[in-house]
C-alpha cells in the first residue's frame, strides 16, 4: 500500500505540473534542471547499483543489468521516434523556416511550448488536425510512459524501503515535468484546453495505476534486479535527452547547471541517510 500512496504524491505532482504550465514563467528551466538532477541521481547511485546487486549474472561478459539497462536507454528511444513526433516537428519548421529549431525536434517528455520566443504561430493554418493528431500520440504517449512510472515505484518497493523511497522521489519529481508537457504539447499542436485538462487527468492517474498494478503479485528478486536496470536506462533517456536539453535550449545559464548539479547532491544525501 506504500507504493499506491506514493503514487498518490505523483498524482498531486503531475497536476501541478499541469497547473504551472498553464501559468508558466520564466523559470521552469531551474525546476526541470533540478528534476534532470535527481533522475541523473537516481540512476547512478541507486538504481543500477541495486541492479547488479539482484541481477549479477553475465551474458557474453556483461552483467544482465546492465544489458537490460542498455535496452531500456534504446527501447525509450525507439518508441519516441515511432511516434512520429520528431517528423512532425522538421515538417513544421520545414514550412515557416525558424532558425532556432534546436528548440523542437523531440518528443515523448519535451514540453516544446517555447512561447517567449514567439512560437505561436507555429501551426500551420492547413493540416491541423493531422497536427492536432501529433500532440495527442504524445500526450497518450506521456500517460503510457507514467503508467510505467507507477509500476516502477511499486516494483521499487518490493526491492526494499530504500529503494522504494529514493524511486519515488525521482519519479515524483519527474511528473511534475510530466505533468507540464502533457498539458503543454496538447495545446501547442492545436487542441483546446479542455481536451488538454482531460490528459493531464489521465496522466496524473497513471502512476496511481501502475503501483496498484504491483500489488496484485510479488517480482522475484532476478526479475526485479533486470526490471531496475531497464527503467534505469529508461530515465536516463529522459534526463539526458529530453528534460536537460528542454531546460537549457530557453536559457542556456550557470543557473539551470547549478540546479542539475543541487538536483544530484540530493539525491546522493538522500541515499546517504538512508543506507
Amino acid at each position: 500500500m506504500t507504493a499506491v500512496l506514493v503514487a498518490a504524491g505523483a498524482f498531486l505532482m503531475t497536476l501541478i505540473g499541469g497547473w504551472v504550465a498553464q501559468r508558466t514563467g520564466d523559470r521552469r528551466h531551474l525546476v526541470l534542471g533540478f528534476a534532470a538532477g535527481l533522475m541523473l541521481g537516481v540512476v547512478a547511485f541507486d538504481l543500477l547499483p541495486e541492479a547488479l546487486n539482484q541481477a549479477p549474472e553475465e551474458v557474453h561478459g556483461v552483467p544482465q543489468a546492465l544489458l537490460m539497462f542498455a535496452a531500456g536507454f534504446l527501447t525509450i528511444h525507439i518508441v519516441e521516434r515511432a511516434v512520429a513526433i520528431h517528423r512532425g516537428h522538421e515538417e513544421e519548421y520545414a514550412e515557416h523556416s525558424h532558425s532556432h529549431s534546436h528548440s523542437h525536434g523531440r518528443s515523448g517528455s519535451g514540453g516544446h511550448d517555447h512561447s517567449h520566443h514567439g512560437h505561436a504561430h507555429g501551426r500551420p493554418g492547413n493540416g491541423g488536425e493531422r497536427h492536432q493528431g501529433v500532440g495527442l500520440t504524445a500526450a497518450l504517449a506521456l500517460v503510457g510512459h507514467s503508467v510505467m512510472d507507477g509500476f516502477a515505484i511499486g516494483a521499487a518497493f518490493q526491492a526494499g524501503t530504500t529503494v522504494g523511497t529514493v524511486v519515488a522521489i525521482a519519479v515524483v519529481a519527474h511528473d511534475f515535468a510530466d505533468g507540464f508537457n502533457t498539458y503543454t504539447i496538447t495545446r501547442l499542436y492545436g487542441n483546446n484546453r479542455r481536451r488538454a485538462l482531460a490528459l493531464l487527468a489521465a496522466d496524473a492517474l497513471a502512476p496511481v495505476t501502475g503501483a496498484a498494478i504491483t500489488l496484485l503479485f510479488t517480482i522475484s528478486e532476478h526479475l526485479l534486479g533486470l526490471y531496475l536496470g531497464f527503467f534505469a536506462g529508461f530515465l536516463l533517456y529522459l534526463a539526458t535527452s529530453d528534460i536537460l536539453p528542454e531546460a537549457h535550449s530557453p536559457h542556456p545559464s550557470r543557473t539551470t547547471l547549478l540546479c542539475t548539479l543541487g538536483g544530484v547532491g540530493f539525491m546522493w544525501l538522500v541515499i546517504g541517510l538512508a543506507a
